[in-house]
């Protein structure tokens, strides 16, 4: 089967009258990239300014180094593709989640590491991916608003290893491609749970994890009574923590590995999946082939019965 971005680059390509240049692209697709912006798509980016204003609940996304996503979508819920991109920010996910907090930062900052392998010309299809996450809603709500991803549809799961709960895996259907993405050690910052990839940061952080792990282990203990300083001072230290890291690029904080042989069913939990999910309908039409012109006399539309 054809991929998503093979079909929709021969669409293009085809109306535009550049059948050569297909014929010998499409010969040589197998492994990445499999476009070229540029070449084999069109696809204008860049035509929407990302909202980096900072606000109350969202300081961090003036940083230097608070990432943007340029996403392509489709027309509606039976569209083609959009021929354009539009930005998303961490204000964007912020909005979505309900509340500034560093698990959706964290996450998002790990996607777009894993992005840079999944999507090297940077422009993000959200109808080719899954994605797996642990089961906080700050990093799951990250990966479903990047990737499109959702529990009804099969293509949002939690990892069946706890031990990756605040890692991220995401798969891009149609390269057949997985990536899994997390933290580097040295800004780690959960109790017990360990960083399960090797790389280690080489900066160093305003704020102590040391610290910061030790005051998680009062405030976050269920049934436990933190004094009222130590709720800001966690606080404080979360809102920190993100703005240090996006003082840098996000390479020297988060790590990416691209998993060989990848099956979904050896990493979700089968216990958190949709025995029968929903087919997935909205993009659908994403590669429908266009009319010869847009406009066309009426004895040559073909009008339903």
């Amino acid at each position: 089967m054809k991929s998503s971005w093979t079909r929709f680059a021969a669409g293009l390509v085809a109306s535009l009258g550049v059948m050569g240049l297909w014929g010998t692209w499409s010969a040589a697709i197998a492994d990445e990239p499999t476009f070229e912006q540029g070449r084999t798509m069109f696809i204008e980016t860049g035509v929407e300014a990302p909202d980096r204003e900072p606000t109350w609940y969202a300081s961090m996304v003036a940083r230097p180094h608070a990432p943007v996503f340029e996403m392509l979508a489709t027309r509606g819920t039976q569209g083609r593709y959009y021929p354009y991109t539009y930005p998303v920010t961490l204000k964007d996910l912020v909005r979505f989640h309900g509340h500034d907090c560093e698990g959706t930062t964290h996450a998002a900052n790990a996607a777009w590491v894993a992005f840079q392998t999944l999507f090297p010309d940077g422009i993000i299809d959200r109808s080719v991916l899954r994605g797996i996450s642990g089961t906080s809603p700050c990093w799951s709500d990250a990966v479903a608003y990047l990737t499109g991803a959702r529990l009804q549809y099969g293509t949002l799961g939690f990892f069946k290893d706890t031990r990756y709960s605040h890692a991220i895996l995401l798969y891009r259907e149609d390269t057949d491609t997985a990536v899994l993405a997390t933290w580097k050690q040295g800004i780690n910052n959960i109790p017990g749970e360990p960083v399960m990839l090797p790389g280690k940061i080489d900066w160093e952080p305003t704020v102590s994890m040391e610290k910061v792990n030790a005051l998680k282990a009062v405030v976050k203990q269920a049934g436990g009574n933190p004094t009222p300083y130590q709720v800001d001072l966690m606080r404080h230290y979360q809102w920190q923590h993100i703005n240090d890291i996006l003082e840098h690029p996000l390479e020297q904080s988060y790590q990416a590995e691209v998993i060989e042989d990848f099956q979904w069913e050896e990493w979700v939990d089968p216990e958190k999946t949709i025995a029968e999910p929903h087919v997935r309908g909205d993009t659908r039409l994403k590669n429908y082939p266009y009319r010869s012109r847009p406009v066309v006399p009426e004895d040559e539309v073909e009008m339903p019965e």
